[in-house]
């Protein structure tokens, strides 16, 4: 078979072989055998008019500097590289391959659509055996449509993905999210500002990312709507999240000391109770579910809730600071009871007074202590009470009255103290002596502390520099 070609052989003399082999380190390979009906394509093959493959010398051979192996390739393998000479040939026309060809009549049809089926003059076909005229270090930059297609609806791609991209920076909620909102702060933490919201997030990150379900008690299967995680694992991450802001930030709830107190009296505490008045303290419920257990059931019904609660002692300071919150208590537990029970009266000293609701006959206890308790007079039994009596009740209730205030905000800011807590929240942890309920009153009661005073107002003149 002929092996037909675009490219002029090399031939030498068979007397020169031996010497030229020696000089140079070649081969040299005789003309595949000649067919009869492929003579006429003698002339393409080897680019010499004057050779006839029917009368070709055995003694003219081609050497092996122009097959990239060294050596033709088999005679029926067409698709080799080396089925023709291909290196220096002394010339830089090629032509167009199969893939080259397919890829021409594809763009051609192509062109034709634009045009409506009208055949152009520019856009004529051309001979099937055209042939590109390039030079040696170039090579056919003609791209395809189907190319031009691809690379612009790759780029369309990119700049969808750069503005999704920017959409869900916008969108995550992260500090970025809070950052340079204060109503967002306010909405999603409870906290006055991004500030002492980022002060709170850097003391615990470290441990645990910070959760915000606390301050808005989202449904725990929206939150994993939302974030795209289990219900299992959302849950798990909240507790965690809960124990870490327990560990590092419960220690904010502390009871100042005597001298910080009456550095800082507020005037109106001053002008009734001098700068003795150490505590204000009251009780409040959080609802939770049903025990199975009757004893459990009978210690937790709350009459003046009317349902099932958890009971907790807050105390304040004359500043308006939590300064304790004691464990939870069953709702049928009364305040006198867990008053004496709760370790309050331990932080007490000589001369401190406490003002106290109708509700707390604790007298006799803080008087061991060698304090006072300030309570609003009584009226049952009595027609009416004297002019003394009406002015101190009228003082402590005045006063006492910030206590609920604090608690209003606790409740306010934090939707979760709300809702009914299950039962599970009410059970003590391994080798612990308080429940998960009481760890979410505590950090609740740690984040009102970073927020503004509901007692004392901060001066016209100052403002948050956050």
């Amino acid at each position: 078979m002929v092996r037909t070609c675009c490219v002029v052989s090399c031939n030498v003399r068979s007397h020169n072989r031996q010497e030229n082999t020696l000089k140079k380190g070649l081969s040299f390979y005789s003309f595949p055998t000649w067919k009869q009906h492929q003579g006429a394509h003698v002339s393409a093959a080897v680019r010499r008019a004057d050779i006839q493959f029917a009368s070709i010398s055995r003694y003219l051979l081609v050497c092996s500097r122009h097959f990239h192996s060294g050596k033709p390739a088999y005679e029926m393998d067409q698709t080799n590289p080396d089925w023709v000479p291909t290196l220096h040939m002394g010339h830089s026309e090629i032509r167009m391959s199969h893939s080259d060809c397919h890829r021409w009549r594809t763009q051609r049809q192509q062109q034709k659509a634009l045009v409506g089926g009208k055949q152009q003059p520019h856009l004529q076909p051309q001979p099937r055996s055209l042939i590109l005229k390039v030079t040696e270090d170039q090579r056919p930059t003609n791209d395809c449509v189907h190319c031009v297609q691809s690379r612009a609806e790759i780029n369309r791609l990119l700049e969808e993905n750069r503005k999704l991209k920017s959409l869900l920076d916008k969108a995550e909620m992260n500090e970025n999210f809070l950052k340079g909102d204060t109503e967002k702060v306010k909405y999603y933490t409870g906290l006055t500002c991004f500030a002492i919201f980022m002060s709170v997030l850097d003391n615990v990150k470290a441990f645990l990312p910070a959760s915000k379900k606390l301050s808005l008690d989202l449904p725990v299967q929206h939150l994993s709507y939302l974030f795209d995680v289990s219900h299992k694992i959302l849950s798990s991450v909240f507790a965690d999240t809960i124990d870490v802001l327990y560990a590092r930030l419960g220690v904010l709830v502390h009871w100042p000391e005597r001298h910080c107190l009456q550095a800082t009296m507020p005037p109106q505490f001053t002008e009734t109770f001098g700068n003795r008045v150490a505590i204000i303290v009251d009780c409040f419920e959080i609802c939770t579910e049903r025990p199975s257990n009757l004893k459990a059931r009978a210690q937790m019904y709350s009459h003046y809730k009317g349902t099932h609660t958890m009971k907790y002692l807050i105390g304040i300071t004359p500043q308006g600071a939590i300064s304790f919150i004691s464990k939870g208590w069953g709702g049928r537990a009364s305040d006198k009871h867990i008053t004496e029970q709760c370790g309050i009266l331990n932080k007490l000293l000589p001369g401190d007074v406490v003002l106290t609701d109708r509700g707390f006959d604790i007298r006799d206890a803080v008087g061991m202590m060698c304090a006072e308790v300030k309570i609003p007079a009584f009226t049952r039994g009595f027609c009416q009470l004297d002019a003394k009596d009406i002015e101190n009740t009228r003082a402590i209730a005045h006063l006492r009255i910030h206590v609920e205030r604090v608690i209003g905000s606790l409740r306010n800011k934090f939707k979760m103290l709300h809702t009914t807590m299950p039962i599970r929240s009410l059970l003590p942890y391994q080798g612990e002596d308080v429940t998960f309920l009481d760890k979410i009153v505590q950090v609740c009661c740690v984040l009102v502390n970073m927020c503004p005073s509901v007692v004392v107002k901060p001066d016209t003149h100052e403002t948050c520099s956050c």
